[in-house]
């Protein structure tokens, strides 16, 4: 456990080198045949990635939604490592399996754990943490950058190498929502479309070939991706101390009914739930209150909102959505 203040734990992962266990379900896939099942199954093009790459990709139901966000990294020629959130392993094997037929594939848990490093200086302290056995996978999602460690539990060293500061949940958390990466069980369920997290861009081959789950993220990206909701960011109270954002809350578009500038504009605020709050933290980049939550179409960001208990009780609270990510790190070395 980190005796390290919050904000430098943050500084850390953010600009220098801040290490974390992240919670990964890790699952080999070998056989003759494994590279043309998971390019049948997987959204992103498998047959493309060189033995050591990977790429993020999604794992869907037939109708289109989504079993699993997904790293796929090739190991050799008949063999690939599949990871996801910590939680979530079972469910995405089980789909896996349920199209394998008579497929030469097998797919086991490997009891292996995930040392994630982040931050613009982490590139030395990864190589002093690499062992033989250690797969070091680069990490970069709106500008966050790091490394991944994954391996058995006793050769993935603690991160206890000078330079490198361990890090919390709460320090983690605050970097995941303001650089707008979902997770799942939080933003991503087996209700979500991709294009309203915002995952196509990064998980989604359009040039590869057939995949399940493939007609619904074909037909949408040639809409535009219209989707009836999407992902965005919300800036709450500068107070630490108000726990102004929390799971499940509602936002409700506009200013306060008795807000000077309310009288007169449209943007009065409303009862009607227009979002709802996915994730949240205190977030000492910004000094306040962010969160990850799905928005409307209707209700343009960045703009005024208001934030309500989900239970409905109570007042409510000013914030602002935002578009993603709400911490933009292109001018770090």
């Amino acid at each position: 456990m980190t005796t390290q203040p919050l904000e430098d734990q943050v500084a850390a992962l953010r600009h220098g080198a801040g290490a974390f266990v992240l919670g990964r379900d890790i699952f080999s896939v070998r056989g003759d045949d494994a590279e043309s099942y998971l390019q049948g199954q997987l959204s992103q093009d498998v047959v493309a990635l060189g033995i050591g790459a990977s790429a993020d990709s999604l794992l869907l139901q037939p109708d289109g939604k989504l079993t699993a966000l997904l790293r796929v990294t090739r190991v050799d020629a008949h063999g690939f490592v599949l990871d996801t959130d910590a939680g979530f392993g079972d469910s995405m094997v089980a789909r896996l399996k349920k199209f394998l037929l008579r497929s030469k594939v097998e797919v086991e848990r490997l009891p292996w754990r995930c040392l994630a490093l982040r931050g613009a200086g982490v590139g030395p302290a990864a190589a002093g943490l690499v062992e033989p056995g250690v797969m070091a996978l680069p990490f970069e999602w709106n500008g966050w950058s790091g490394i991944d460690l994954l391996g058995p539990k006793d050769v993935l060293l603690d991160p206890h190498s000078e330079g490198i500061i361990p890090c919390d949940r709460d320090a983690v958390e605050a970097c995941r929502i303001v650089s707008g990466i979902p997770a799942m069980g939080s933003e991503l369920t087996d209700k979500t479309i991709a294009a309203e997290a915002g995952l196509v861009d990064r998980s989604v081959s359009f040039t590869k070939g057939c995949y399940t789950g493939q007609e619904l993220v074909a037909r949408l990206e040639a809409r535009g991706n219209n989707v009836p909701r999407r992902l965005v960011g919300v800036i709450g109270e500068a107070n630490p101390d108000a726990d102004s954002l929390a799971f499940g809350m509602t936002l409700h578009a506009g200013e306060a009914p008795d807000s000077p500038d309310s009288p007169d504009s449209p943007e009065v605020a409303t009862d009607k739930v227009v979002g709802t709050v996915t994730s949240a933290a205190w977030s000492p980049e910004l000094g306040a209150w962010v969160a990850l939550a799905y928005l409307h179409r209707t209700v343009e960001a960045p703009g005024p909102v208001r934030v309500r208990s989900g239970d409905g009780l109570g007042g409510s609270h000013p914030a602002r959505v935002a578009l993603l990510p709400l911490v933009s790190l292109a001018g770090d070395p």
